[in-house]
């Protein structure tokens, strides 16, 4: 087995799983703050809701299909002069993380757009009766009531971002999507690249696990 293990360095290996999970880290929590108010803004002003403007949830809805539609690695490369504007450099950990933004901010907003539409409509026009402002609606119905669907858009966010983040190795961005590139697959080291796949395949099972946790803990009975 150490024999099999031959190309393997150790130090390596956990030092690119931590700029891995620091890029997760970081561009989940960006496009959590980002993808959030975009979906709720989705939803406000699309069809029913208080918002409801055909101009402007026509513009969100274009940009956001817009951005999802460009697959990730083209937008790793077409991105490099503004991540380079807004980072200083368009390699490392710091240099993926806007594009990793941009790539998945528009992707959790739909869910949380999706997750608000299964709000019981009963308890909107309960709510709007009531006279509640739209900060109200928003902040003491919608959400509430649409937490476990949004946890679970999350998890799938986060699960997306680890193999964002596999792909953005191509670009020199570390992590252990670049060890596997150089390694695993440009020196031919097998055996680097079973155990970087190995690792996401882990991180991912962990990520969904807990967000299963989650979605059961919020989901009312």
């Amino acid at each position: 087995m150490s024999g099999f293990f031959a190309h393997v360095d150790w130090a390596e290996i956990v030092q690119a799983t931590l700029d891995t999970l620091v890029m997760l880290g970081g561009s989940l929590l960006l496009t959590l703050l980002i993808g959030l108010p975009l979906g709720v803004l989705l939803f406000l002003t699309g069809p029913g809701g208080p918002w409801r403007s055909r101009v402007a949830n026509g513009a969100l809805a274009l940009l956001v299909n817009l951005l999802r539609s460009v697959p990730f690695i083209i937008l790793l490369i077409v991105m490099i002069p503004l991540t380079v504007l807004l980072v200083g450099t368009s390699l490392g950990v710091a240099g993926a993380i806007p594009p990793l933004v941009v790539g998945a901010a528009p992707f959790f907003a739909r869910l949380v757009e999706t997750a608000l539409r299964e709000v019981d409509r009963n308890t909107i026009e309960a709510v709007q009766a009531m006279g509640a402002t739209t900060r109200d609606l928003v902040f003491r119905a919608l959400l509430p009531e649409a937490l476990p669907g949004i946890v679970a858009g999350a998890t799938v966010t986060a699960i997306a971002l680890v193999s964002f983040t596999a792909m953005a190795g191509v670009v020199g961005a570390g992590g252990l999507g670049d060890l596997a590139i150089r390694f695993g697959y440009q020196r031919f080291q097998t055996d680097v690249m079973l155990v970087t796949v190995a690792l996401l395949l882990a991180l991912v099972q962990l990520l969904q696990m807990a967000g299963d946790a989650l979605v059961r803990r919020f989901t009312r009975k």
